[in-house]
């Protein structure tokens, strides 16, 4: 008797601890571990987003970056830390939704190590091929690849990366064959499609917008469901006779599997109320990326969607890591 009320007391101190500690959330600087370089704009966007949370917190949000092996590095570290708040993840839709499917060896589960905190913005693809190629729309470039016969070339910045599983989603929907050609980057791979080493490419929007603007690509199509107000002339695909073609990247804020609800939704408020700020919006807009946020909820049910979704191109399309 005496021993089952010790367990119960202990048990009960135990609860109260824990909820404690959730009630005093944050007392201690938190990390927000980015498996990017410093630099670009998941980065950037990172950064914002910390700066915001900082704020609001009273709490340095310090971002880390841990880049390597298609984000798994960053993943890794994350999925690993003690699940209170203190470590969360700012990463994208390849590492979370894509590595899974080809890199078999990964040591944690993104659907099962992770907890999603909320979805904080989707960004396009801008489809644009070099302007010496006699191609000004997507039908004509679907001419263009049948009448060549599998020799135009596309390029990307990876097997497995968006711009990849984007070219070879259009392929399967169009019936147009055209080579991959795979840089280690998406900077090497534009300046390719410039000087007309390849013809054409799905690009992010926020590297492939600027050399749009300056002439020295055309863009002929937007992968989202709406038109983008910095190209308000360039067709979604659905408009341009693609129908059921959506695809882009997503970024999104996640901590490790089992941090407690009361951390979560602390979190995601917080990440809700930063993105009203008119500094992110504003970076986000620049980069051709819709401002997202919502509830952990919404973000899970949408993080496993295109968990499922890339899975299935992945094994469709045959994608093999370098």
């Amino acid at each position: 008797m005496k021993r089952c009320l010790f367990l119960s007391l202990a048990f009960a101190a135990a609860s109260m601890c824990g909820t404690a500690s959730a009630a005093g959330y944050p007392d201690k600087p938190i990390r927000l571990v980015v498996p990017y370089a410093a630099g670009g704009s998941t980065d950037l966007t990172a950064r914002l987003l910390a700066k915001s949370m900082t704020a609001r917190f009273g709490q340095p949000v310090i971002v880390d970056n841990r880049a390597g092996a298609g984000g798994s590095i960053g993943h890794e570290t994350v999925a690993k830390s003690t699940p209170d708040g203190y470590t969360l993840l700012f990463s994208a839709a390849g590492p979370l939704t894509v590595t899974p499917h080809t890199y078999p060896k990964l040591s944690y589960e993104p659907v099962k190590s992770f907890a999603p905190i909320m979805l904080v913005a989707t960004q396009p693809l801008l489809l644009v091929v070099n302007p010496a190629m006699k191609v000004n729309s997507v039908a004509d470039l679907i001419k263009e690849a049948k009448a060549r016969q599998g020799k135009l070339n596309y390029g990307s910045f990876g097997n497995g990366s968006a711009a990849h599983l984007a070219a070879e989603s259009f392929k399967m929907l169009t019936k147009a064959e055209m080579m991959h050609v795979p840089y280690k980057g998406s900077s090497p791979a534009l300046a390719g499609l410039v000087g007309g080493e390849i013809d054409l490419m799905f690009d992010v929007f926020s590297t492939a917008a600027p050399l749009a603007e300056s002439g020295k690509l055309r863009p002929i199509a937007i992968t989202s469901r709406e038109r983008s107000p910095l190209f308000p002339s360039v067709p979604t695909m659905d408009e341009a006779g693609v129908a059921g073609m959506d695809a882009g990247t997503w970024f999104g804020i996640l901590a490790p599997a089992g941090t407690p609800q009361e951390i979560i939704d602390q979190v995601n408020r917080a990440a809700n109320a930063a993105l009203g700020e008119q500094e992110l919006r504003s970076t986000l807009a620049s980069q051709g990326a819709a401002v997202r946020g919502g509830t952990p909820a919404q973000f899970a049910d949408f993080f496993n969607s295109e968990f499922q979704k890339m899975g299935t191109l992945v094994k469709a399309v045959g994608v093999k890591v370098d």
